[in-house]
């Protein structure tokens, strides 16, 4: 048998990028393409379907005036069977989640997530029987750090378990029932899969732990967006595709003496261009949204004096982004805090002079909301010699580099983050953890060591992930359901022409 693993597609049908409106290959219905299900096949996702796309943003917006879900017709013509639920799956509340689920043909298996509102018809595991009579238990989780980035509003009718105890429970039921065992989890592995360094030492992300613990024959992961195949972990076979559905992970499991064979591969998505396209004829009845989509995209919205050229990632760590000083702009304006801090996605980003919503969602491509913290001239050092870890220095050829902590496993851009109203000098050859030698107020002011000050940032980063807890402990002032992308659009109707901000003083010494 086989089985065929997709996750954290992101929003990701059609086969387009919006923000550079073009096609890709990339998305569901490419997927579907290329895909011949037979009886020995299952089909399986691992979460994050409903946020990362304008097309997903604009559905949630205007969901009571369509008669389909868009994921739900592209899981279904790729005759998925079982899925579980992903964080990003919760951003827009429970009547969200039952509209996804009750559109899905596929079966939701979650076990640590409890339905209190009785809609969603979770299932904690399943015994698949396929054609030749192999038993294939199925149970699933989300990360229990659902709990920690979700705005309590969207969980009133739901409970999020920690994964570890609920999992043990389902393997102990299923294992003695089943031929083959199978855990859907979204959540990442917090190892280093070459070297086995401990990556993280929350709770985030346990793939390893629940291989190395439970038994499961087989882990499905998701959540990093990092592409693993074929990793064995204390007999534990594990996966996990990249994002946005540009790749998927092709499991084949075969009867030999001692038991069973596991190997699995990464498939790139190379649609069959006939099969494609009878797809999308297939599903015109959804030609009104996307028309009304690529309509909203295209809305002028105001404008820059000056166009911002893509900005490379180390040139704008190194000189200030200034996609970067306008997002911190949008949070001080809006929360009225001291300081702001924000962060910006892997890709190069820029902004032409005259703006639409499209080129908005391009450049701030998550549903973040924004909250403020209350922070010390302490916890701002802290988080300031995290991103001062960026850099790596070397002396011999006297050249600045991002260091590899930011680089592997995974690519991690979007946890270097850029402060605004403050002055702040980084000494790249001073060791990692004593590099902030300037920590001013814009006027010069020096910080004081008593006086409690207050911080703009990410619903993301609030919570300290990407290495800066000492922001998560920080107590929370205050916190607000408006999602940035709104807020930057509201702010450049509002300032248009926008001006070039500099809203920081920061410089690297080396």
């Amino acid at each position: 048998m086989r089985i065929l693993f997709t996750s954290d597609t992101h929003g990701h049908l059609f086969p387009v990028n919006y923000a550079k409106n073009c096609p890709e290959n990339s998305g569901l219905f490419c997927i579907s393409s290329q895909v011949k299900k037979d009886d020995n096949t299952l089909i399986i996702d691992g979460g994050d379907s409903l946020q990362g796309t304008p097309l997903m943003t604009y559905y949630l917006e205007h969901r009571d005036e369509y008669e389909f879900h868009p994921m739900a017709e592209g899981f279904n013509e790729l005759g998925l069977d079982y899925y579980t639920l992903g964080n990003h799956d919760f951003n827009f509340g429970y009547d969200a989640i039952v509209d996804y689920a009750s559109s899905m043909n596929a079966t939701l298996v979650c076990a640590n997530v409890i339905d209190k509102g009785g809609k969603l018809d979770i299932k904690k595991h399943v015994i698949h029987t396929m054609a030749d009579g192999t038993k294939v238990g199925i149970t699933g989780a989300v990360t229990g750090y659902v709990n920690v980035w979700e705005q309590p509003a969207n969980l009133e009718l739901l409970t999020v378990l920690e994964p570890m105890d609920v999992l043990k429970e389902e393997y102990e039921l299923l294992k003695d029932q089943c031929d083959i065992t199978v855990c859907i989890y979204h959540g990442g592995f917090e190892e280093d899969l070459n070297s086995g360094k401990l990556l993280s030492d929350t709770t985030e992300n346990q793939a390893c732990k629940i291989s190395r613990e439970l038994g499961f024959d087989i882990i499905l992961s998701g959540h990093q967006h990092m592409p693993v195949e074929a990793a064995e972990i204390e007999g534990t076979h594990g996966v996990q595709p990249p994002a946005n559905g540009i790749k998927f992970c092709q499991l084949q499991i075969e009867k030999v003496a001692e038991g069973y064979s596991i190997s699995s591969e990464l498939v790139d998505v190379n649609p069959d261009e006939e099969r494609l396209t009878y797809i999308i004829d297939e599903h015109d009845f959804m030609d009104d949204l996307t028309d009304a989509v690529e309509i909203w995209l295209d809305q002028p919205i105001g404008s820059l004096e000056q166009e911002i050229a893509p900005e490379s990632k180390l040139d704008a760590a190194v000189n200030g982004s200034k996609v970067a000083a306008i997002f911190n702009q949008v949070q001080l304006d809006f929360t009225g805090a001291d300081f702001s801090c924000t962060s910006l996605a892997n890709d190069p980003l820029g902004l032409k002079k005259d703006i639409t919503v499209r080129d908005v969602l391009g450049i701030y491509q998550f549903a973040n909301t924004v909250e403020v913290k209350q922070v010390t001239k302490a916890v701002l050092k802290e988080a300031l010699e995290r991103c001062a870890e960026y850099f790596d220095y070397d002396v011999a050829t006297n050249e600045v580099k991002i260091s590899n902590v930011f680089l592997e496993p995974k690519v991690e851009h979007y946890n270097y983050d850029f402060y605004a109203g403050l002055e702040y000098t980084f000494d790249i050859t001073r060791p990692v953890g004593d590099r902030v030698v300037t920590l001013k107020k814009l006027d010069g002011t020096e910080l004081s060591d008593t006086e409690t000050y207050t911080l703009s940032t990410s619903n993301y980063r609030a919570t300290g992930t990407g290495g800066y807890e000492c922001i998560g402990k920080a107590p929370l002032a205050r916190s607000y359901s408006d999602e940035m992308p709104d807020l930057v659009i509201n702010f450049i109707r509002k300032n248009s022409p926008v001006k070039e901000i500099v809203n920081n003083k920061f410089s690297i010494v080396y």
